[in-house]
Parts: C-alpha cells; sequence; structure tokens
C-alpha cells in the first residue's frame, strides 16, 4: 500500500496544448522518457495513421491525447484538471498564414488563450501548478521595420511594435503580444504561476516547409532546376528544436523563473547563403544554377536574441550547432520525402 502511494505521488502531470504540432510533438516526445509523467496533448481532431512517428508517440502508455477545438469553451471539459505543469503552445503559424487568414490566425491565439487562463485559474484546481506561454520574437520584430533597427543582442524587456495594424502581416505579432499581457495582468490578479517564453527561429525535424530552412531543403529534395535564395546575405540565428525543448523545460519547472520573460535562441548569427551552402553539402547535392533574389520586405534581418537571462537564471544555452543540427534536419526531411 505504501508502495503504490509513494508511485501516486510520484506521478506529474502534464497538459501540452497543441501538442501534435512541430514544437509540441518534441517536447511530448522528451517529456515521455521519464515514465512518471502522465502527458496529456489537447489538439484539432486529425488523422495520424499516415504519419507512423506521431502514431507511435501517442501509443505511449504515459501519452493521451485529448481532440477538440480550445477556441470553444466546451471543449475544455475534456481537459480535465490536476495538472502540475500546462504548456500553452496552439497557434497559428507560417507567413503565408498571417497574410491570407489574418482573422483566424488572432481568433485561434486570443481565444485559446483566453480560455486556458480561465480553466487554469478556475478550474484546474491546484494552486501550485505552473503554466508557460510561448510567445515569440516577432512581438518586438516591427521594430526593425518601424525604426530601421533593432538592439543587438535584444533583451527582454525591448519595446514591443506593431507597426501597422492593417498589414495582416503583423497579426501573428499581434495575438502574441495580446497573449503576453494577458498571462502577465491575470497571473498578477489570479495569483497563479506562469513564464512566458519568446523563441527564435526553431528549425529541425517534422517543422513543415513554410520556413526558410524547410524550403532550402524542400528545392534540394526536389532538385529543383531553378533553385531560388531570398536575401542571400541576410544574416539570422537559428536554434535547434531540441535545445528548444530543454529550454521550455528548465524554465517551466524552475520557481526562479515564475512572472518572467525569456528569450530563447543562438547568439551566433548565420547568413542565408552560408546556411544554404550548408544545406547542400550535408545533402550531398548542389544545383547547376542558383538564383537570387531580394528578401521579402517583412524579413527581419540580423536580429540577435540577448540569451544572458535565462542563462543566469536556469543555466540554459544552446547545445546544438547548426551543423549538427542541419544533419539531423536535413537526414528527416531526406528520410520522408
Amino acid at each position: 500500500m505504501r508502495l503504490i502511494q509513494e508511485k501516486r505521488e510520484k506521478m506529474v502531470k502534464i497538459l501540452i496544448t497543441g501538442g501534435t504540432g512541430f514544437l509540441g510533438y518534441h517536447l511530448a516526445v522528451e517529456l515521455s522518457k521519464d515514465k512518471n509523467n502522465k502527458i496529456f496533448l489537447a489538439s484539432k481532431t486529425l488523422h495520424y495513421e499516415d504519419d507512423g512517428e506521431l502514431a507511435k508517440l501517442l501509443s505511449s502508455p504515459n501519452i493521451t491525447l485529448i481532440e477538440g477545438d480550445l477556441t470553444n469553451k466546451l471543449s475544455w471539459k475534456k481537459v480535465g484538471s490536476d495538472y502540475d505543469f500546462v504548456y500553452h503552445l496552439v497557434s497559428i503559424k507560417g507567413f503565408k498564414n498571417f497574410n491570407e487568414i489574418p482573422h483566424e490566425v488572432l481568433r485561434v491565439g486570443i481565444l485559446s488563450t483566453l480560455n486556458v487562463i480561465d480553466w487554469f485559474k478556475f478550474k484546474n484546481g491546484k494552486p501550485q501548478a505552473k503554466i508557460l506561454y510561448t510567445s515569440s520574437n516577432e512581438v518586438y520584430n516591427g521594430g526593425v521595420i518601424a525604426y530601421g533597427k533593432i538592439t543587438n543582442p535584444t533583451p527582454e524587456n525591448i519595446p514591443c511594435v506593431i507597426p501597422d495594424t492593417y498589414d495582416p502581416r503583423w497579426s501573428y505579432a499581434g495575438q502574441k503580444l495580446i497573449g503576453e499581457l494577458l498571462f502577465i495582468h491575470y497571473s498578477k490578479a489570479y495569483n497563479f504561476r506562469m513564464s512566458i517564453v519568446r523563441p527564435v527561429n526553431i528549425y529541425g525535424p517534422r517543422a513543415g516547409y513554410d520556413g526558410m530552412i524547410p524550403k532550402i531543403i524542400k528545392q534540394v529534395v526536389e532538385h529543383a532546376d531553378h533553385f531560388t535564395i531570398l536575401g542571400p546575405e541576410d544574416k539570422r540565428t537559428f536554434c535547434f528544436v531540441e535545445d528548444v525543448v530543454d529550454a521550455l523545460i528548465k524554465v517551466t519547472k524552475s520557481q526562479k523563473t515564475d512572472g518572467q520573460t525569456y528569450n530563447i535562441g543562438d547568439d551566433h548569427l548565420t547568413s542565408v547563403r552560408e546556411i544554404t551552402e550548408l544545406i547542400f553539402n550535408v545533402a550531398g547535392w548542389h544545383p547547376e544554377k542558383v538564383i537570387f533574389e531580394n528578401s521579402p520586405r517583412e524579413a527581419v534581418r540580423n536580429s540577435v536574441p540577448d540569451i544572458s537571462k535565462i542563462e543566469k537564471d536556469t543555466g540554459w544555452k544552446p547545445a546544438t550547432s547548426l551543423q549538427k543540427g542541419i544533419e539531423k534536419t536535413v537526414d528527416w526531411y531526406l528520410r520522408h520525402s
């Protein structure tokens, strides 16, 4: 009887909203390695039969899928209560979506965030539980567009800017900024534990084909005749998804991080030309012709996150080299093409 009670006391109940997405999947994989973690993935109804990796994850004995629309309050009845940690990741990503369906980007981001906060403070029923909100560096990237420059390295307390409310490109940044405000002020009003993180340029397996690195890899996989590179001299930082997952867990588990906001990213700039050449070399294929074009107007260049705060408070810093991360990423896309 005592052994059973001790096992129950060790069990940690975790909720990941958007748990079947790119970041949510990798977070769930890492958390599921600890068999004392009982992980619940809240996601819209999906068909995963053709996704062997996701099907394998969902077959794990300590993983449970909760299907539902998190913008609908009724769906939260399925979620239950008594969670120790909550990772709120759900949102619509991708510049194509920002520009084509900005109203949905805003609706899903804002409503799901309001619902998770309302559920967490009134329904979860565990006073010492903690919730993590994944925001984005997009909340301050508008400063580059509005003022033509940004402080480098960029600290967490830099002014957040939406340069043009009529430009749909800023719908994602707008809902993330609103989400930060909601978490900050609701947590103060209702005295619950929370942290906010701003991941910067995450890449890795299962990232889809919308981001810069996946778009380049897609052309490699297809052996594109006219290989197009946008903004070859633009520089960015890139952070491998496994390192981001490590940061999320460290921030969530720490009491020192309560009520704080943290950048998550790498602090080494790499040009688009350099990372393209790296992908060519790793894949073992070079196109006969490369077309260089200007980067889109909404691209944010040469921005470096200041990660000294998260390193100081949690000891986290990125551990995966760009070479190793690109090798893992290219290998996954080649195997799944």
